[in-house]
């Protein structure tokens, strides 16, 4: 498509190129993306409640289970004294055996010598116990079902936005991007943070809580022991912080690796009738098993060095395990606790372990989620369309009179394309553009439709200046059959639908018959009801174009955009099509861009575009007796087809 703006980077953009590396501002997104979560609030709130009960009744399981153990203790030690004296003679009585250690134990047991296991009172508390933990696991079912929800309405969020943001942004912007990095921020790095908030916050929530009411609990039943417990809490905070740290950049490479691959990919599969005739799937298989490589290296830097955590953990977790065993078991002897508190304890301390290392270990979830949450944002934050105002002027009546004013324009600030560009067309006029690959003509329209938005000048419909309407007002008088076709999954009348919101058969048949449609659908199986591919599976290249000549009858527009329309078909659908645009034509204000000169020598006025100016403007016949550029190509077509301008 001639006179067409920058690009995004293709195959082209070289094997063995680094991506661009982009500073991470971990704690901005990271509040950014918790902020997602604001209008779940309430829901949250709930998922708060009902995992701090969650967790009271977990915490006060292994105390409970601790007066089990007391229970059986003591009634095994009971029985091992003398029956009919009291727990103080017991004592005395171990003492003057030569027994202290095993008095002070008894003293601070709860006994009665002579007196076996209460198993009642042993049967109640285990039922007790098995309550408590069913609770728990109907009010962890609870949260997390509504976590669920509150995660996925986020996502659902996510992707509307982006969806809306993407409708908001600029056509250059969109065209300096990769279409594959751009679908991987819309796919992938949702999904990635859709999954990595479902993982966290359900644990986040249920550690935090945990480490608080396990800490009561410890302090509850010995404030020496925990404290001890506690002694390596800095431990494990400095190693995790250090390993995230060091794990964070990788992240970033992995999820820039994976837009780009995914960029290559789309390429490979959109173009793959090109690469192949063009002999280059080596050149395509180098360029993506290197960037596959530069993703495998950032994934498993990424995952090996956040992996470290978990390990780490666990040997910090079994020092202080060790500890409180060793110091738990010399109380138990010196009376000071019983067994069953210290059996809780020990839990507790496990439980307390527990949920730091479950923290340390969403650390690289956290990262790879922040990663591409900023991906998003990065989206999100860019550089929309200058908006639309309000209200928009419109024309009185739309004839189809366009001007240009002392117009310019420009894609890159250095690069001089249009420069002070004046042109009136008369309503109903053919306005045929020609002229070299990158003269500017497909610019021009693309001007028409505020695609892009001019750098100076007016342009003006019907006497108003385009840029006080609103883009939906403008368009709608406006339609446009491409060089390359744009057919959706669906069925031929759907596609042609798709001019208009709300045509009916009748009218979708009318475009049909009119675009010279009904020449070839009755041909096949399902007629109008046939369905064709995103590709246009089904249907010849030529009759793909006459859908979309039907399609843009069928919108009835005032103004006309005719891009290159017959340039990919052969010379007898070519007739075919060009009937079909004749009659689209009729009263209508038309632009028509070709390189095949035979197709425009009818037009009303025809201009001749050399480095974004008009270098020659009027009919065929006065063009060719002027014997000027338009004569030139005209001739360099005919006389020598062979090099015939592409």
């Amino acid at each position: 498509m001639s006179g067409h703006g920058p690009g995004p980077r293709g195959p082209g953009m070289g094997p063995g190129m680094a991506p661009a590396q982009k500073s991470l501002h971990f704690g901005d997104s990271l509040r950014r993306l918790i902020g997602e979560l604001r209008p779940e609030r309430a829901w949250m709130v709930l998922v708060v409640v009902l995992g701090a009960g969650s967790v009271f009744l977990q915490v006060l399981g292994p105390k409970l289970l601790g007066d089990a153990t007391n229970i059986v203790f003591n009634g095994v030690v009971g029985k091992m004294l003398p029956e009919g004296v009291s727990k103080a003679q017991a004592i005395a009585g171990l003492r003057a055996a030569g027994q202290d250690q095993v008095a002070q134990m008894v003293s601070g047991m709860d006994v009665v010598p002579g007196q076996g296991i209460d198993f009642g009172a042993l049967g109640t508390t285990v039922l007790v116990v098995l309550a408590v933990y069913a609770a728990a696991a109907v009010l962890g079912w609870g949260q997390g079902f509504i976590l669920a929800h509150v995660v996925q309405r986020t996502g659902y969020r996510l992707r509307r936005d982006v969806q809306a943001k993407i409708d908001r942004l600029s056509l250059s912007h969109l065209d300096s991007q990769a279409r594959g990095d751009t679908l991987s921020r819309v796919t992938n790095d949702i999904d990635n943070v859709t999954q990595s908030l479902q993982q966290t916050l359900s644990q986040l929530i249920v550690s935090l809580l945990t480490v608080v009411g396990v800490l009561g609990m410890m302090f509850y039943l010995s404030w020496q022991l925990a404290l001890i417990a506690l002694v390596t809490v800095p431990l494990s905070a400095w190693l995790t912080m250090t390993i995230a740290k060091r794990a964070q950049p990788h992240f970033v490479a992995q999820w820039k690796s994976t837009g780009d691959l995914g960029g290559q990919v789309e390429e490979a599969f959109t173009g793959h009738e090109l690469v192949t005739a063009f002999n280059s799937q080596d050149a395509f298989a180098t360029a993506f098993t290197e960037e596959n490589e530069r993703l495998y290296r950032a994934s498993f830097r990424a995952q090996f060095i956040s992996g470290t955590i978990m390990p780490s953990m666990a040997f910090v977790s079994n020092l202080n395990y060790v500890l409180v065993a060793v110091v738990g078991g010399l109380r138990v002897a010196s009376g000071a606790l019983t067994l069953g508190e210290v059996q809780a304890f020990i839990q507790y301390s496990r439980q307390f372990s527990q949920p730091l290392a479950q923290l340390a270990s969403m650390a690289n979830l956290v990262q790879s989620g922040v990663a591409s949450a900023e991906r998003i944002f990065e989206l999100m934050d860019a550089e929309e369309e200058a908006p639309d105002p309000v209200p928009g002027a419109r024309p009185a009546a739309v004839r189809g009179r366009v001007e240009f004013q002392d117009v310019s324009f420009r894609y890159e600030p250095d690069t001089p394309l249009i420069e002070n560009l004046d042109l009136v067309v008369e309503p109903g006029q053919t306005v045929a553009v020609v002229g070299p690959t990158g003269a500017g003509k497909t610019t021009l329209v693309n001007l028409i439709m505020r695609f892009y938005e001019i750098d100076s000048g007016r342009i003006l419909l019907d006497g108003v200046d385009t840029r006080t309407m609103t883009r939906a007002d403008l368009r709608d008088q406006i339609g446009m059959v491409l060089q390359d076709t744009w057919l959706f999954q669906g069925t031929i009348a759907e596609n042609i639908a798709f001019g208009r919101d709300g045509a009916t058969d009748a009218e979708v048949e009318l475009a049909g018959r009119a675009t010279s449609v009904e020449r070839f659908v009755h041909s096949l199986p399902d007629g109008y009801g046939t369905v064709i591919d995103d590709e246009g599976g089904g249907v010849s290249t030529g009759e793909k174009q006459l859908i979309t000549i039907a399609r843009a009858f069928l919108s009835d527009p005032q103004i006309l955009i005719l891009d290159e329309a017959t340039s990919s078909v052969d010379t007898r659908t070519e007739v075919l099509v060009q009937q079909a645009m004749n009659a689209l034509r009729q009263g209508r204000t038309s632009f028509v861009i070709a390189h095949r000169l035979s197709t425009i020598r009818d037009a009303d006025v025809i201009l001749v575009m050399e480095e974004g100016r008009i270098v020659e403007k009027g009919t065929h016949a006065e063009l060719l007796e002027a014997r000027g550029a338009y004569a030139r190509l005209y001739e360099s077509q005919f006389a020598a087809p062979v090099v015939e301008e592409t």
